[in-house]
């Protein structure tokens, strides 16, 4: 059994508690995401391990 420890206990100083459970759908394997792609990703990296924690911002949307 998978089990992921780390995030069992996790808080914030707000209150917002955080769970986790494995997701064991299947995907479609071998999709290409192109460099264009990935830029448009508005990724912002924490200073604590910003490597595995950061904020997905959302993108802007395209007026009409």
């Amino acid at each position: 059994m998978l089990r992921v420890s780390l995030i069992a206990s996790t808080k914030t100083a707000a209150g917002l508690r955080v769970r986790s459970e494995v997701d064991r759908g299947r995907y479609p394997q071998g999709v290409a995401v192109t460099d264009k792609q990935m830029e448009r990703v508005k990724l912002v990296a924490h200073s604590f391990h910003g490597d595995w924690n950061y904020t997905i911002n959302p993108a802007r949307s395209k007026r009409r």
